[in-house]
């Protein structure tokens, strides 16, 4: 794959890849770090109440900034030499963000008592962890919007150094309070690990404190808002269903199982999302940017079939080892009473290597600005994993349901993505890529 290698060798992006993977890497280690302590002060109940609050404050974190991250780093790039079209971009983004992210928060604070009931459907005395997040809401949106200038401004190797930091600053708390407070502990971590950061963020934001003078309120413009709007709908698509389905899942698990397989589930899905944020780090890295740069469909079938040739038959064989060494896995990041969760390996690992195979694909959609069929995917992805994961949990009356469903939903996925792009796959080379 040449492409991707001249790409390692020359983008500025990619020079800073062993900082990246050292970013990852770190992010991994948080996770196994705080699902040790979990799995030992707590167990897989308290996995599965810690699973339905992650994908809670993952959704209400997007929906308060509005998903605007990504074309906030788009335009913030774009415009960086213009300063009116700069401050129209930061100014926007700061006052719409800003009055959202209130919005969110005083929302969650005043409702603490309900959401607590959706999210906790059994044990549900945590209302106090929802009032936390809302009050620690705003400094999330702060960081991302610190983060989105620095992105944008090109400055990586800070930008990574503050994640790392970040990294460790959160599991350190979280590992404290979990083990001092149990439950409540690891509830609280969840939902101030992000706002944290922000800590950090404003050493690494105050080399650009001179743009403060280009956020201005009559430099609000709604057409730019209308640009943004895009890249807003895609990402609050995906960042706020997916993780409102996986709480409907578990608790689909909880109420029809039970809490200890939810919390089965939940360590399943933790090591697979460990694993995963290698292959997507790279993805979103190299395929992202290299898709928006190719326009004829011989380039962009040579990009997907590369990145098959080279890059998969590692993550099969990691897989392949993963499934052979799942009894030590289970062991060394969970403990001995997470044993059932060995069972569940196959139809997850298999799954996931669909949804790789796709995801390379489907980068094309946010590439090329595809909205509709962004969209229509995602919402066909969520509508059949709920429903086969209702439908395989009541077949086998246990958790296993819930990965087999996994596969089956990405095995459709994947045949609606290929059938997407199958003229450009598999067709007669034409001179645009399907867009």
């Amino acid at each position: 794959m040449k492409k991707l290698i001249d790409y390692i060798n020359t983008n500025v992006l990619i020079k800073v890849t062993s900082l990246q993977t050292v970013s990852v890497i770190t992010r991994i280690i948080a996770g196994l770090l705080t699902s040790k302590a979990i799995a030992v002060f707590i167990g897989p109940t308290g996995l599965a109440l810690i699973g339905n609050l992650q994908n809670f404050v993952s959704a209400f974190q997007t929906v308060s900034i509005l998903g605007f991250y990504n074309g906030a780093v788009k335009y913030i790039s774009d415009f960086k030499d213009d300063v009116v079209e700069l401050s129209k971009t930061l100014s926007t983004i700061f006052y719409v963000g800003f009055v959202s992210t209130i919005l969110v928060s005083f929302l969650c604070y005043f409702n603490a008592e309900q959401i607590n009931t959706i999210i906790f459907p059994v044990y549900n005395n945590y209302a106090f962890v929802i009032k936390i997040f809302a009050i620690v809401l705003p400094f999330y949106a702060l960081n991302m919007f610190s983060f989105s200038i620095m992105n944008g401004f090109a400055k990586y190797k800070i930008l990574i150094v503050i994640n790392i930091i970040g990294q460790i600053l959160s599991v350190s708390i979280a590992l404290l309070l979990i083990y001092q407070n149990k439950i409540n502990g690891a509830l609280i971590s969840v939902v101030i690990a992000e706002s944290l950061i922000f800590l950090i963020t404003l050493v690494g934001i105050i080399n650009r404190r001179s743009l403060v003078t280009y956020i201005k309120v009559d430099s609000i413009s709604l057409s730019f808002l209308k640009k943004m709007s895009s890249y807003s709908l895609m990402a609050l698509f995906t960042a706020v269903i997916m993780p409102l389905v996986a709480i409907a899942i578990r608790s689909y698990i909880i109420d029809n199982v039970g809490y200890k397989d939810a919390g089965f589930w939940e360590a399943m899905t933790r090591i697979s999302k460990y694993y995963l944020m290698l292959a997507s780090s790279l993805m979103a890295l190299y395929i992202l940017p290299r898709f928006s740069e190719i326009d004829h469909v011989k380039e962009f079938r040579k990009e997907v079939f590369g990145f098959y040739k080279t890059i998969m038959p590692f993550l099969l064989g990691g897989l392949v080892l993963m499934y052979l060494l799942r009894s030590v896995i289970v062991r060394v990041v969970f403990t001995g009473e997470f044993q059932p969760v060995e069972d569940l390996f196959l139809w997850q690992l298999l799954g996931d290597f669909l949804k790789v195979l796709s995801m390379v694909i489907a980068y094309q959609f946010l590439a090329k600005k595809m909205f509709w069929h962004y969209i229509l995917t995602e919402a066909f992805l969520v509508i059949i994993l709920y429903a086969t994961s209702v439908y395989f949990i009541d077949i086998y009356d246990s958790v296993k349901g819930a990965v087999l469903a996994h596969f089956v939903s990405y095995i459709m996925y994947y045949s609606i993505i290929l059938l997407i792009f199958g003229s450009s796959l598999f067709g007669v080379d034409s001179n645009k890529v399907e867009e």
